[in-house]
């Protein structure tokens, strides 16, 4: 079995997430699978709460990307994984994980997915969504409020004091690796139907896309 592996990066709040989605449902039951790049996030629930509240969470450091590594590699060769479960409410790990399946389309999502070199180097696919800042930062703000329980004040303390200068130390400059710029990700039908094309094509013949 060949397998494909798309990087989907961008802003807090771009639409990476919904095109991931959009794509993955768009395909045949059973060839794509979906990896959040935030479920990697490290495990210190050895720190009070209180703590863990205050960490960098827009670091690339923040971030378990040896052990992302270790499973894209894993599905890459047709194996199983059990893929971590994070609680963003408790800024702590799941003792539980999620079984996760191989499969042909390999999808993973995050905002600093090109930001390194080792999961640059397994992609096959490089996107990044950009997307005007204030529609990111609503989105941010809505989802942080309905999903994760914050608060409009934690929300924008963060905001000013992580996201905004991590995103244009780390998540901005990671486009120049991208081969393909969407922009308004989730709206963007033309670029779905693009994608969602060319995967079709590939699960029929995979050397339709991988050979040079």
């Amino acid at each position: 079995m060949s397998f494909i592996t798309i990087g989907i990066a961008g802003g807090t709040g771009s639409g990476k997430t919904t095109i991931a989605k959009n794509i993955a449902k768009s395909l045949p039951a059973g060839s794509c699978i979906l990896i959040d790049h935030d479920s990697y996030y490290r495990d210190r629930s050895d720190l009070a709460i209180e703590d863990r509240m205050q960490l960098n969470y827009d670091h690339p450091d923040s971030l378990d990307n040896a052990l992302l590594l270790e499973h894209l590699k894993a599905l890459k060769s047709g194996e199983d994984i059990q893929k971590p479960v994070y609680n963003f409410v408790e800024h702590a790990r799941e003792k539980l994980t999620e079984h996760i399946k191989s499969a042909p389309v390999i999808i993973v999502e995050g905002i600093l997915i090109l930001a390194d070199e080792g999961i640059r180097n397994m992609l096959d696919i490089k996107i990044f969504v950009d997307t005007d800042a204030d529609l990111r930062v609503f989105r941010r703000i809505r989802r942080d409020m309905e999903k994760r329980g914050r608060s409009f004040t934690s929300i924008r303390n963060q905001y000013y004091a992580t996201v905004r200068p991590m995103h244009l130390q780390f998540v901005e400059p990671s486009k120049r690796w991208a081969d393909i710029i969407i922009p308004e990700g989730g709206e963007n039908r033309i670029a779905l139907r693009m994608m969602v094309g060319n995967l079709m094509r590939f699960l029929d013949d995979p050397k339709s896309i991988l050979d040079p």
